[in-house]
């Protein structure tokens, strides 16, 4: 498996026990739950968190970053359902 490079593409997806984090371009999406517990488990999923996060702040400090990005662009579709 590849590693997990914050914002390079739109497909890699990591699972942490009861997370998963999606890569976009412009936005890591993590959703889910996790219990971090005090056992060898639960230090393997901190770990794996702490790295993640140290990756995406990493890459955020050595870019010029706007203020706030917009929202994702959404578009309606006819409810195939009706």
């Amino acid at each position: 498996m590849s590693k997990f490079i914050p914002y390079k593409n739109e497909s890699d997806v990591l699972h942490v026990s009861g997370l998963t984090i999606e890569n976009r371009l412009d936005r890591i999406t993590i959703s889910g739950d996790i219990d971090l517990t005090a056992d060898k488990a639960g230090l393997a999923d901190a770990r794996a968190l702490h790295q993640l996060l140290t990756d995406v702040v990493g890459k955020l400090e050595a870019q010029t970053l706007p203020e706030q990005l917009p929202p994702p662009a959404s578009a309606t579709v006819a409810n195939p359902f009706a």
